[in-house]
């Protein structure tokens, strides 16, 4: 598309926001994607009442949930992060358990009718098509879903292959801009981490396919597997933990059964490094969370690994991840996809990874039972390894007792005595 076209049909964000009615369903684009601009442009709105935003963790600060906005803007999340948690937790906005893979269906089936999908795009190449970037996740069953479409056309934002194509004269309004992309560089490892990947790194073969999140434990567990050969990638998200290995030639996706040759995945998140590697690059397939979490799809893969993490586990191996106790955190997300997914695969490996204490040591997060309000991401028939820095226990086709009595062999030292007199009163052991 011309420059000159594109420009003669760009507007302010408030004249695209006016597009936006009282009593309408909106959907927000998150991650490094979120249409900051727009979404201020909706907060500056004084005329409006009963509009929901649907949403995924959203960057930047969560004014749309603000007290000031009561009975104009609702906050909905659908995974919460933690500018939304405060809102969530004082009931000023929504929370929906769901797992990741099935929101796209809530979008397509309208059971969550969206009027609008408000999101960035990257500029309109010659054909006219945009992409939606490096956040591609739930907005591709939105945008396909929604009655008006409302773009951030951001200059910066990198142009991503896979199912990402948006054309130009699907959406209705956009705004022109050039800012740069939400930067975000890792923690370095600490040693309870490292620990952790060492015991993670021999259960991860030459040829797997692996799923790692963000966060400390997956980039230690990135940096243990230099040695290895032809790995695959089909993940729901990474980081730039992932590029050392993918320059190494560590990462081949040779083997894999479902696109072979490309990386996988639904979004990314992480430096500007990152975001320069996945633009325009065709080694690497952005698809709809309903793809890249399809477990059917995720076990054809040869040799899955799945590494998540836990805010606790109890004695039966009953996994929370998205709550401490009643108060939300986060989201159930796609955990339970690719746990589900490495467990019935041929010569899968699902793992529950976590440091064994919170709080400096003060807690354990090996628990007798879960707290009262905790949601259980993972249920114990599909939890197979856990792994803290105290040691990797396999908990499949244990009983009761033997899982109870596995798990605490892998509890901080400190905690074992009490969890096993709490074992003894349960199980009689």
């Amino acid at each position: 598309m011309q420059h000159a076209a594109l420009e003669a049909r760009a507007t302010s964000a408030a004249d695209a926001i006016a597009h936006i009615r009282s009593g309408m369903r909106v959907f927000v684009h998150g991650a490094a994607a979120t249409p900051l601009p727009l979404l201020e442009a909706l907060c500056r709105r004084n005329d409006l009442e009963g509009v929901s935003l649907y949403h995924l963790h959203t960057e930047g600060p969560a004014s749309f949930a603000e007290a000031s906005q009561a009975g104009r803007l609702r906050s909905v999340s659908l995974f919460t992060g933690p500018a939304l948690r405060g809102a969530v937790a004082e009931g000023r906005a929504d929370f929906v358990p769901v797992f990741l893979s099935e929101i796209p269906r809530l979008f397509r089936s309208r059971r969550i009718p969206l009027d609008v999908a408000m999101v960035q795009l990257s500029p309109p190449d010659r054909h006219g098509l945009c992409t939606l970037g490096p956040s591609v996740d739930t907005a591709r069953a939105a945008v396909d879903a929604a009655t008006i479409v409302i773009a951030e056309i951001n200059d910066r934002l990198p142009r991503t292959h896979g199912n990402t194509v948006v054309p130009i004269e699907r959406v209705t309004a956009f705004v022109r801009t050039s800012r740069p992309m939400p930067a975000h560089a890792a923690d370095a490892p600490g040693e309870v981490e490292r620990r952790i990947a060492d015991l993670i790194s021999p259960l991860v073969r030459d040829g797997s396919t692996l799923q790692l999140g963000i966060g400390a434990i997956p980039d230690a567990v990135l940096a243990t597997l230099h040695d290895k050969h032809d790995l695959g990638v089909h993940t729901e998200m990474f980081s730039d933990g992932l590029l050392p290995l993918l320059a190494e030639g560590v990462v081949t996706n040779r083997f894999k059964s479902v696109h072979p040759g490309r990386t996988v995945t639904s979004f990314v998140s992480g430096t500007q490094a990152l975001y320069d590697w996945v633009d325009d690059n065709p080694l690497v397939e952005f698809h709809g969370c309903d793809r890249t979490n399809d477990v059917v799809l995720i076990r054809k893969n040869p040799r899955v690994v799945a590494i998540n993490s836990a805010i606790e586990i109890d004695l039966t191996g009953q996994v929370c991840a998205d709550s401490i106790g009643h108060r939300i955190v986060s989201g159930i997300g796609g955990q339970m996809d690719f746990m589900q997914a490495a467990s019935s695969a041929e010569d899968g490996v699902p793992i529950i990874a976590l440091p064994s204490t919170a709080k400096d040591g003060q807690i354990s997060r090996i628990v007798p039972a879960l707290r009262e309000g905790a949601g259980v991401v993972t249920t114990r028939g599909h939890v197979h390894w856990v792994v803290t820095e105290w040691g990797a226990v396999d908990l499949f086709g244990k009983s009761l007792r033997e899982r109870g009595e596995a798990l605490i062999s892998i509890a901080h030292p400190d905690m074992r005595a009490e969890l096993r007199r709490a074992l003894t009163a349960v199980r009689h052991v």
